[in-house]
């Protein structure tokens, strides 16, 4: 039976409350055939930039358009995961070169984490803290493992979990795309089944929300609601950091065509896939609904007139 996995998704980045601009990145790629698709799945990526000024935000931005750039590109030969990896590897390089060339000695990298469906196969990069969960049946696992200062203290039983959640150096991280040569990249491959959820949030989201929370939301929430109903939690206990979230739902569903995308926006919210033809629908119900109302009170004002 021929089939076609349908994600629907909704990718939304927000500045936060305290820092004056937005260094975190959302981007994506969807085929737009089931050729493209066996041969590059749908990836999504979400990007928290350091170095201040404008490097942070331009230090995620250029590496995500560098990865999905490397990934299409690379053997299709290799694993869905291997391509991932090297394309992460390419884009820090790239990121490298970069900033050499442009001899100013500012500090420019990027925490990342990128998903790609391919089939019932999920294959998740990391580097850095930004995050990965897998929701399933109303629970929520984390997938990726923090490469930050805070977590190496929990693993190794110098803190408490609960306690690293307001740690003074939970900001502090150990690897990261343009920081060094050869970064630490984990590559994480899950199952999906239909109607998991996957989140992929920077780490703006959760120093404010716990994982009980986000599991709360996304049991509750189609994606589009949950996206936004989670940066606003985050924005009500403070806002101190950007905050971006990919909530991508994974549907197994008749062949759907999209056009081929390399998109990306910063503080604003990004519809891919049901989620953008929903919108289209209830915009039309609405504007159908105001033309009704519209049409009942002219009839009754001339009644009134004619009275």
């Amino acid at each position: 039976m021929e089939t076609h996995e349908l994600i629907e998704a909704s990718l939304q980045t927000d500045q936060g409350r305290i820092r004056d601009h937005n260094e975190d990145f959302v981007t994506f790629w969807e085929p737009h055939d089931k050729a493209s698709e066996a041969q590059n799945g749908w990836l999504y990526i979400v990007a928290d930039g350091v170095g201040g000024a404008d490097a942070g935000e331009v230090a995620s931005q250029y590496a995500s358009e560098r990865v999905i750039e490397h990934y299409l590109n690379d053997n299709l030969d290799l694993g869905y995961g291997e391509r991932l990896w090297r394309a992460m590897q390419a884009a820090n390089t790239d990121l490298r070169q970069m900033v050499a060339e442009r001899g100013d000695d500012s500090r420019m990298a990027t925490t990342m984490v990128a998903l790609i469906f391919q089939g019932l196969q999920v294959f998740i990069g990391n580097v850095g803290d930004s995050r990965g969960y897998h929701w399933r049946n109303g629970r929520i696992r984390q997938i990726t493992k923090d490469q930050s200062l805070v977590a190496k203290l929990v693993e190794e039983g110098a803190i408490t979990e609960e306690e690293a959640f307001n740690h003074p150096r939970k900001n502090v991280i150990l690897y990261s795309l343009g920081s060094e040569k050869e970064p630490k990249i984990d590559i994480f491959e899950e199952t999906a089944e239909p109607g998991d959820i996957f989140l992929l949030c920077s780490d703006g989201l959760t120093r404010h929300v716990h994982d009980e929370e986000i599991q709360e939301v996304l049991t509750h929430q189609e994606p589009l609601r949950a996206s936004r109903i989670l940066i606003d939690l985050a924005n009500e206990r403070g806002g101190e950091d950007n905050i971006s979230v990919a909530v991508l739902r994974y549907d197994h569903q008749a062949s759907v065509k999209l056009p081929p995308s390399l998109v990306a926006f910063s503080e604003n919210e990004i519809l891919t896939g049901t989620s953008k033809k929903t919108a289209r629908r209830r915009m039309l119900f609405y504007t159908i609904l105001l033309s009704l109302v519209q049409t009942i009170l002219i009839i009754l004002i001339w009644a009134l007139l004619q009275a």
